[in-house]
């Protein structure tokens, strides 16, 4: 009975876990959205006539943050399109086959 009320809470902590990144993820994604709208607001805003809105200076605040919010969005959602689910675990028996390979070598 405590075996699964162990695994229970084992599961609910990493379950609670996951939804604090997908908050933090979506959290960060509202703040991208709502600063770079502003950001276009204000450079058109400031445009002189006949001025070109499409200007390095224009993009570098979306273009860098949009890096990181990436870097996030993989760290949350793409872990697994990596390494895969079971990758730790097929490096592991691959490492330790090699080894019992090399001790085979030398005995």
């Amino acid at each position: 009975m405590e075996s699964t009320n162990n695994n229970f809470d084992q599961r609910y902590q990493a379950a609670e876990k996951r939804v604090k990144r997908l908050k933090g993820f979506y959290s960060h994604l509202l703040a991208y959205v709502i600063v770079n709208i502003m950001i276009v607001c204000l450079n058109i805003r400031d445009l002189k006539p006949g001025e070109s809105y499409f200007q390095f200076q224009n993009f570098f605040t979306a273009f860098f943050w949009g890096i990181g919010l990436l870097a996030h969005g993989v760290s949350v959602f793409g872990h697994h399109l990596i390494f895969g689910k079971n990758w730790e675990e097929r490096k592991i028996k691959e490492f330790m086959g090699k080894e019992h390979e090399q001790q085979g070598k030398w005995e």
